[in-house]
């Protein structure tokens, strides 16, 4: 596709994963903990520098071009798609790097829309590729970080950064069990091959009332103001029993989901290490009963989802089963029996048909690696550019 684009072959194609987040939902702003892995579906950019300072971007998924020139007044534009690498080139701007015009062509099997951070793995995917333009790497805890300002400032969305620290840090085999409020992580291994991880998109996407994101943190910062703590993540159960009389019902439940989701999520994270597949089960089923009763935020066709996989069982391969992303539609995740899988796909594929009406889209994938780059044509740069410390994964999508 590149060559077609521009008449010659790519110096580098960079690429970068979407994500699953295993356990640990809203607790991201609440200076909690998440445990993502890296999915084995990926965002490549082929690209090679330009000769001005111009950019050329064109996606092979939708058939667009945009561009855009460098320069100290670059801003948010039209198309949508082109702001997240827009802001990218912005961020490295700003830390003085000497920056030269691209073309590059950009494509993704990561579903989009589904709640898989498509958005996170193209922005890491474009940090990656001006690594390799510039000729240097930076520190991947910066590089996730500058990702997450490209999508506050360009695309306007206020994400946390769960989404772009996994992108950029994953590793073949392994989670990363992540503290929201040093922004550090910790690769916990996932290693057994008999297990595998089944991603359920329900395809469907529940409008929002304007402002529900905020009215549940501002409730969670309302709890932790009565318990008297910086941020949830410092409570107990305890210390929330305790105060139960002083805080609204309704605030009581919010904050019980996060202190408890916080607990499980760090449980999780033992459980992989300990091999413990029974009890790291019975935590995701007890994280989709708070989201659903306590935090409010499944819907039934994730709810169909989650007891279609419970009444399989164990027995039928199923180990656990829960919500993911943000709620109101979007994705569910499993533990399955990796035998077992395609048997366990078929039966919540024609089951969730069966109540809902709708089809939903089903894939497995292990624990994948993160951003990465290779050379892509003929040209290679000079030995003063270092490879992104990473793992091998799955190939990423033909991009050239």
């Amino acid at each position: 596709m590149f060559a077609k684009t521009f008449g010659r072959a790519p110096r580098w194609i960079a690429s970068a994963p979407g994500r699953v987040n295993l356990i640990g939902e809203h607790t991201d702003y609440n200076d909690g903990f998440v445990l993502p892995m890296a999915i084995e579906h990926r965002t490549a950019i082929a690209g090679d520098v330009s000769g001005t300072q111009n950019v050329t971007l064109h996606s092979a998924t939708n058939g667009e071009t945009a561009s855009f020139s460098i320069g100290r007044d670059m801003r948010r534009g039209e198309p949508s798609w082109a702001n997240y690498v827009k802001g990218v080139v912005a961020g490295f701007s700003r830390l003085g790097a000497s920056l030269e015009g691209f073309h590059a062509v950009i494509d993704s099997d990561v579903p989009l829309g589904s709640g898989l951070s498509s958005s996170a793995a193209l922005e890491v995917a474009a940090a990656t590729l001006m690594e390799a333009i510039i000729g240097s790497t930076i520190d991947p805890t910066e590089k996730a970080r500058l990702c997450q300002q490209a999508e506050h400032e360009f695309a306007g969305v206020p994400c946390g950064i769960m989404d772009q620290f996994i992108s950029a840090m994953g590793r073949k085999d392994h989670l990363l069990l992540i503290d929201c409020r040093s922004q550090t992580g910790e690769l916990v291994p996932f290693k057994d091959p008999t297990l595998q991880v089944l991603i359920i998109n329900t395809n469907v996407r529940h409008s929002l009332a304007d402002g529900e994101y905020a009215r549940r943190r501002a409730q969670c910062e309302s709890a932790a103001r009565t318990l008297k703590v910086r941020a949830l993540r410092d409570a107990t159960l305890d210390q929330l029993e305790a105060a139960r009389t002083g805080l609204d019902p309704l605030i009581h439940r919010r904050a019980r989901h996060v202190i408890s989701e916080n607990l499980r999520t760090t449980e999780a994270a033992r459980c992989l290490r300990d091999g413990c597949w029974e009890r790291l089960g019975e935590l995701m089923y007890a994280s989709h009963a708070s989201l659903r009763d306590d935090y409010e935020v499944s819907c039934e066709e994730l709810d169909q989802v989650v007891e279609l996989a419970r009444n399989i069982g164990a027995r039928g391969g199923v180990l656990g089963c829960r919500m993911t992303g943000g709620g109101f539609g979007g994705c569910a995740v499993a533990l399955v029996k990796a035998d077992q899988a395609k048997t366990i796909s078929g039966q919540i594929s024609e089951g969730y048909l069966d109540k809902t009406r709708r089809r939903a889209d089903i894939f497995v994938s292990r624990p994948g690696a993160g951003a990465a780059v290779t050379a892509g044509g003929t040209h290679s740069r000079s030995s003063t550019w270092r490879k992104p410390v990473s793992s091998s994964g799955k190939a990423s999508p033909p991009a050239s």
